[in-house]
């Protein structure tokens, strides 16, 4: 089984406003279509200790961190849930925990 991610729409509406963000992003989709991740591990495995944060949420540095994605992972189903991508700044204005 496959990562699905819910919902790309929201990225591709980001990458119209934010041209430059659109290969990073497209590159991070094809990763998730070929990766299993079946707890926390499997994902800190692939992207380190930064990016596992409570409650089955992830955080991802997209395009060398000028932005930044945060999921919420539903490991046994295999579904990711985008529920926030902007800048740094802009995630740095939020709770990655709780959003």
């Amino acid at each position: 089984m496959v990562m699905r991610v819910i919902a790309e729409k929201t990225l591709r509406l980001f990458w119209k406003q934010r041209a430059d963000a659109r290969g990073a992003l497209e590159a991070w989709l094809e990763h998730l279509k070929r990766v299993e991740w079946n707890t926390p591990a499997d994902l800190q495995r692939d992207y380190g200790n930064d990016a596992v944060l409570p409650d089955n949420r992830a955080v991802f540095n997209i395009k060398g961190n000028k932005y930044r994605l945060v999921a919420h992972i539903h490991y046994k189903s295999q579904i990711l849930y985008i529920r926030f991508i902007g800048t740094h700044a802009e995630y740095d204005r939020i709770d990655a925990t709780k959003i």
